[in-house]
């Protein structure tokens, strides 16, 4: 006589079954080539096709000097972008590090402020490493004296919000809200970086550059918490 049949476990959710960290893991190597091929080409001093065609969209065809749109976009564009600039982006660190500070996060406060110093400063390197000019195809709608590439605040508004985002986490319980928070996140940096391509001050390989250095910047220190957090939870259950 056959054994009975056992009943079989319900299969796991579809979600669960996914390898995420592989996944992860291309996506990073994507973005790593992705950020060393238009590393090569600025090295070259090549400008893409891309550039020029970006960043001529966005001006009145024949009138590189007029910017499409309405007359105080503009304007808006030069708010926008301010989003992105030391002086704000400081003191967001510095809201961000004291709110923190009062939950008595210490390790996580200090992780905010080397992140994002330690961001910043690379950044600076790679400016004065490829010494790129800026654009001279169309006039520029404010003054900026740096160099191009990559983007600084493209790289910088990343590197912050990103890592101020993640690093908060802990304090945002509901799934939903932190979706959110990244999401919103991800805009106000999108938008900051598209702003500096119509204001016409970057190449949109300056600012695609930024993007992708400032993600994986802040993803290495949001991993580096992970794994501190790990270690100090198993060392407290090892003592428990």
């Amino acid at each position: 006589m056959a054994p009975p049949l056992l009943p079989l476990d319900p299969e796991a959710h579809a979600s669960r079954r996914r390898p995420w960290p592989l996944i992860a893991g291309v996506l990073v190597a994507i973005a790593l080539l992705a950020l060393l091929f238009l590393a090569s080409a600025i090295a070259r001093g090549d400008v893409l096709a891309f550039d020029r065609t970006l960043i001529l969209a966005m001006r009145v065809p024949g009138h590189p000097a007029v910017p499409i749109g309405p007359p105080k976009l503009p304007s808006i564009a030069r708010d926008i972008t301010a989003l992105g600039s030391g002086t704000v982006l400081t003191l967001v660190v510095v809201v961000t590090t004291a709110l923190l500070l009062l939950h008595r996060m210490w390790r996580t406060a200090a992780l905010a402020v080397v992140a994002t110093l330690s961001g910043s400063t690379a950044v600076s390197l790679l400016k004065q490493l490829f010494a790129r000019a800026r654009p001279d195809l169309v006039e520029h709608l404010m003054r900026e004296t740096s160099n191009s590439f990559p983007s600084g605040h493209s790289a910088n508004s990343a590197i912050v919000y990103l890592t101020v985002a993640t690093l908060l986490f802990p304090l945002i319980p509901l799934r939903r809200v932190r979706l959110f928070v990244t999401a919103a996140t991800m805009a106000i940096v999108g938008m900051i970086g598209v702003s500096r391509v119509y204001l016409g001050v970057h190449w949109p390989s300056d600012v695609l550059a930024g993007w992708i250095f400032g993600a994986l910047w802040a993803l290495g220190w949001w991993q580096a918490e992970l794994m501190l957090f790990r270690s100090a939870r198993q060392r407290a259950a090892a003592g428990g």
